[in-house]
């Protein structure tokens, strides 16, 4: 029976557990350029003991960043300034994951801890920029109305995609993941409460996950055959004619036909406020759907705190590995206290600088 300090081998990259450090925004980028900050904050979490770290959404392209201070790959100088990341990450004995993004009609907004000050958009004048979607639906009543994407500019944002593969690739990275989901381009596509378009990227579901599948095809040209390739999706939009779990699990379906290899099994994020009933591990439920229906490796998400909680998800085949966001905000090290918990502290070295704290 698997448990969270087993090793998950996909393809030829092993984790040392089932404990990954999810994608997590941190709004402290100049250009899009990852700095001493995502450095540090990246490489605690390595040294805490995550056997996968995630860098944040990073956008494929300028006008795909959420807001200015966003992470970016979409130049050749944002690759060589991953390098020194995703070395020291391996050289902590975890695994370097990126989130390749796009925002959308989410994009051009000021970081979180700005908007109480300056509203949610930002003004061209002041660095912001037009947004692109599918159909012209604005976000929230405080969102840019989107311009609606051409044919063209549909395959304009995936060669965009294409050429930030390649550049993760190039930068080190051993795992990516495709974001599609909280809303961002690829879930306004495939959700019906955002694409409102009649040509073959709107109206049926196979026309709705048009742009999805495509991308992910496209990304797949340039990501290296024995590396993991997973794709982020909104399993629910928690919403009447939104996107539901059936849905997710024929998306899947078709994901892993193309050959993706694990769903990351999140939700919501289309809406401003959906109906969900939040409570520890509230989302676990759409990974196991997802895992035993479609067939396919599943992450789970959603208020994992606690070690045993974790574990549990993980032996009872709810899940393969365990994503955290928030918890490992607020302790870097919590691999190290989950092993106490759950009696496999001998599964996880300790840096010889940090042992006499253990």
């Amino acid at each position: 029976m698997s448990h969270l300090f087993s090793p998950l081998t996909i393809k030829d990259i092993t984790l040392r557990n089932r404990i990954g450090v999810s994608p997590m925004c941190q709004y402290s980028s100049d250009d899009g350029l990852p700095n001493d900050w995502h450095l540090v904050h990246l490489g605690s979490r390595a040294v805490g003991g995550a056997g996968l770290v995630i860098a944040e959404a990073s956008a494929v392209e300028p006008k795909g960043r959420i807001s200015p201070e966003d992470l970016g790959i979409y130049s050749d100088k944002h690759t060589e300034a991953f390098k020194r990341i995703t070395q020291f990450i391996k050289d902590q004995g975890a695994v370097p994951g990126i989130q390749l993004a796009h925002a959308g009609r989410k994009a051009s907004t000021y970081a979180p801890w700005k908007q109480k000050e300056f509203g949610v958009n930002v003004p061209d004048d002041q660095g912001g920029w037009k947004v692109v979607a599918p159909s012209p639906v604005a976000f929230s009543e405080n969102n840019r109305v989107p311009e609606e994407m051409s044919k063209a500019d549909i395959q304009e944002v995936q060669e965009a995609f294409r050429q930030a593969t390649a550049r993760a690739r190039d930068a080190g990275f051993e795992w990516v993941e495709f974001h599609a989901a909280h809303g961002y381009l690829a879930h306004s596509f495939y959700s019906p409460l955002s694409n409102q378009r009649t040509d073959e990227y709107g109206g049926s579901f196979e026309n709705r996950i048009r742009f999805t599948v495509e991308t992910v095809r496209l990304m797949l040209e340039e990501w290296p055959d024995n590396l993991p390739f997973t794709v982020r999706i909104s399993s629910s939009d928690w919403e009447k004619g939104g996107w539901t779990m059936e849905d997710s699990i024929a998306l899947s379906k078709r994901l892993k036909d193309e050959g993706v290899d694990l769903i990351d099994c999140s939700s919501g994020g289309n809406t401003p406020s959906p109906s969900i009933d939040v409570g520890p591990g509230y989302q676990i439920s759409f990974a196991e759907k997802i895992r035993h229906e479609a067939d396919i490796a599943t992450a789970g998400v959603g208020l994992i705190t606690d070690g045993m909680q974790a574990d549990d998800h993980i032996r009872n085949g709810r899940c393969d590995i365990v994503l955290m966001a928030r918890k490992m905000l607020r302790d870097p090290y919590f691999p190290k206290q989950a092993a106490h918990a759950v009696h496999q502290l001998e599964s996880l070295d300790t840096p010889p600088q940090y042992e006499r704290g253990w």
